[in-house]
């Protein structure tokens, strides 16, 4: 009878044989790893990676011009470098695929919604309707923005009035997106607000739970999980009423009435029936849910964290207020077109956002078949790959002293008379990767960076901002990769004591 020792040293044997083996077996085995990579040992480099994801990818962006961490469903691979993001963005979509990538990431189907991920009508409307009718629409956005502030903010004469920085940018983005989205009155009703709102805390909880799970588990897990079902049935009886009476005036009236309203929702319900389905309500609702998803969680944090430098550096008002009164003087009035020409404005909310950002990756792809790098490194199929965006942001041979928030960093740049025409805060490059970057960049971005760069302009013209007491800004949080502003964070408003109408 084998003695316990001996029992011991064959299973210690055979622990080793399947390491060895399930190391030479693994196709990224050739790429090297931030942390363990042995089985169930890797775990650890998960939960790093969960709670430390900037010091993670940091170390394998300093490391490594290509490495992979570990996630607690599978290992993704990371880039490091503007020349590995450009190289990154230019693989073709039949090899390496964006959409695909996404999905795979959020597991969209359980997550946010179904039928949107057959038939993306969203994204069509948002790239071409979207984009086309910044100009029209800018009035619109303008005012619902003033209008929010004025709600949201109730400051008095010469009174200081403190409130919760996070969640009051939230609601005026909201309401902004919205008077776009669905229109009046229904981007004012409280009970839609919050759906569209909550629906991301929401969407995130069914990524959260889901990542703990291995892909071939996720189809048993996924349909189980209430949250979108639940967000997209409470959404029904919102949005019902507005959809058939629009249903009823095209039926009546025809494709072009007079007064045919002129947003999200109009141009979904038109871009469905262009394409062949038939009044399907159910992914109407879903695309007005999901388009609000993109818009208010991102916009929300970008804003948030621009608000705060400005908290924490009240003399930046003044450079700001001066270009802003001075180009809407020139312009007589608000338009896009002077919003195009407040250069510094633009560069303070992106230089924020090089700074702080949304995540900690962009450019994220995967593989649809082998692909072969410029250095060698092979990509098997199935291999999802992003870029360290903060890494790159933050990297000394793409910005001088890139540590440092330098308000004007871009405006700067742009008064060279070659570079006029770059560096605009929707502009993508190899070195800033905050919207993605090349073909797959985010296609909402035009609108995002429209209504950003109004809430901005509103705050300068009409308020004075501070943090309590001169405070310093407060440090962000990283959850996993997503970069979050402090959340409980208080900003202090006053009207501006010297404004002239």
């Amino acid at each position: 009878m084998a003695s316990s020792a001996e029992v011991i040293c064959a299973l210690l044997a055979i622990v080793v044989g399947f390491v060895v083996i399930r190391k030479k077996t693994d196709p990224l085995h050739h790429i090297p790893a931030i942390g363990p990579t042995a089985p169930l040992l890797s775990y650890l480099g998960a939960i790093r990676f969960l709670n430390n994801a900037r010091e993670v990818l940091q170390e394998g962006y300093d490391k490594y011009k290509i490495f992979k961490v570990s996630m607690f469903d599978r290992w993704i691979v990371v880039v490091s470098g503007a020349k590995m993001n450009e190289e990154l963005r230019k693989v073709p979509d039949e090899q390496m695929s964006f959409m695909e990538a996404i999905d795979l990431m959020i597991q969209s189907k359980y997550t946010i919604a179904p039928d949107i991920l057959v038939h993306p009508i969203h994204i069509t409307v948002i790239k071409e309707q979207l984009t086309k009718n910044l100009a029209p629409l800018f009035p619109d956005v303008a005012e619902e923005v003033r209008l929010a502030f004025q709600e949201l903010i109730p400051a008095k004469d010469d009174e200081w009035v403190s409130v919760p920085g996070y969640d009051t940018i939230a609601a005026v983005i909201a309401r902004a997106s919205n008077r776009v989205f669905v229109g009046v009155p229904l981007c004012r009703n409280a009970e839609y607000l919050k759906l569209a709102t909550t629906f991301t805390a929401e969407v995130m909880k069914g990524c959260t739970v889901l990542a703990f799970f291995p892909d071939f588990l996720k189809p048993l897990i996924g349909p189980f999980l209430p949250w979108s079902r639940r967000a997209i049935r409470r959404m029904h009886p919102l949005l019902r009423p507005v959809i058939e009476e629009r249903l009823r005036q095209r039926e009546e009236n025809g494709d072009d009435w007079s007064d045919k309203p002129n947003d999200l929702l109009m141009w979904i319900i038109d871009e469905a029936r262009r394409v062949g389905l038939n009044e399907p309500i159910d992914l109407w609702v879903q695309g007005v849910l999901v388009s609000n998803f993109t818009a208010i969680h991102t916009s929300t944090i970008t804003f948030t964290h621009a608000l705060f430098h400005l908290a924490a550096n009240p003399e930046y008002i003044k450079p700001l207020r001066e270009e802003v009164e001075e180009v809407i003087r020139q312009e007589n009035g608000w338009t896009k077109v002077s919003m195009n020409k407040m250069w510094k404005l633009d560069s303070f909310l992106k230089e924020s956002s090089r700074v702080n950002g949304v995540s900690g990756i962009a450019v994220t792809r995967i593989a649809l078949t082998d692909v072969t790098l410029s250095d060698g490194t092979l990509l098997p199929m199935g291999t999802v790959v992003t870029a360290a965006a903060a890494s790159t942001h933050l990297d000394e041979e793409n910005y001088d002293k890139p540590d440092i928030f330098d308000p004007f960093r871009f405006s700067n740049m742009r008064a060279e008379e070659s570079e006029k025409n770059r560096h605009h805060y929707v502009s993508t490059s190899a070195e800033y990767i905050g919207f993605g970057h090349g073909r797959h960049a985010c296609p909402g971005r035009f609108f995002a960076v429209n209504e950003l760069k109004i809430m901005l302009a509103t705050i300068i013209l009409y308020y004075d901002v501070k943090f309590a007491d001169g405070g310093k800004r407060p440090d962000n949080t990283w959850m996993a990769t997503t970069i979050l502003p402090n959340q409980t964070a208080k900003v202090m408003f006053r009207k501006r004591q010297d404004l002239v109408v």
